[in-house]
């Protein structure tokens, strides 16, 4: 490892225990405060580090962002899992789960229709898609921003989106695909997450497929509570047994 990566990571564990002073940070590294300046301005610029107007030095947005999103997303995935398999076990369609990530769906997991079996059609799961034209996209831009946005300064489709708590498309990918998604919900209450059932429109018309609503609801519900967040439970106690009994163990 490079001398200033080190030296850089360092500094980023100091700031863990609380915000520090140009001098602590030099200390910390044992380097002349001209040299931790130098880091701290650029880990800065990188929005790992926060100067505070005491001229003492924090860990940034940026840091506290992709450390949460790296768990949320790990977890996520563990915690849904066995709800997914319950689902795509149960209807035979495609079920999938996906967060938002630079601006695009990046799909963690997936259980394949049993219109698509083994190697008819690849897997999805490690693989980004736009936004635009799905409904799992829909969802995850709907819980967008974080900053408390009211319905009426989004676009109108996300705007219901939100309100409604899910989102159909019947040509997903631009494919003739059905889909139906719904959030799912973190500590926060917004979405972390979001999983969706499909199916090919020669086999299961769309609005067959919207009909599993309250099922694909259900799920995303369970899901939520096992994962520690706080959705109303709605269909989960009498369709699927879930209950909010306590929270997932992230350790």
């Amino acid at each position: 490892m490079s001398q200033s990566v080190d030296r850089a990571l360092t500094i980023l564990g100091s700031l863990g225990d609380g915000p520090v002073t140009l001098e602590q940070a030099a200390n910390s590294i044992g380097v002349h405060k001209s040299t931790a300046l130098r880091l701290l301005r650029t880990l800065e610029e990188h929005g790992f580090v926060h100067r505070l107007d005491d001229r003492r030095y924090r860990l940034g947005g940026r840091l506290l962002s992709l450390a949460h999103r790296a768990l949320e997303e790990i977890d996520v995935r563990r915690i849904a899992a066995p709800y997914l398999a319950a689902l795509n076990r149960r209807f035979g369609v495609t079920v999938q789960l996906a967060v938002l990530q630079d601006d695009e769906v990046l799909y963690l997991d997936e259980l394949a229709g049993r219109w698509h079996p083994g190697a008819g059609r690849p897997s999805r799961i490690g693989r980004r898609a736009s936004t635009t034209g799905t409904a799992i996209g829909r969802v995850l831009l709907a819980g967008l921003p974080e900053d408390g946005t009211r319905e009426d300064d989004l676009p109108a489709e996300l705007a219901r989106v939100r309100r409604q708590g899910w989102a159909a498309e019947s040509a997903e990918h631009r494919e003739p695909v059905a889909c139906v998604a719904a959030p799912v919900a973190g500590s926060a209450g917004r979405p972390v997450a979001a999983c969706a059932v499909s199916a090919p429109t020669y086999e299961m018309a769309p609005f067959e497929l919207v009909r599993l609503l309250p099922e694909l609801l259900c799920t995303a519900e369970a899901i939520s509570l096992a994962y520690g967040g706080s959705p109303t439970p709605r269909w989960c106690e009498n369709r699927c047994g879930a209950r909010p009994a306590g929270h997932a163990s992230r350790t």
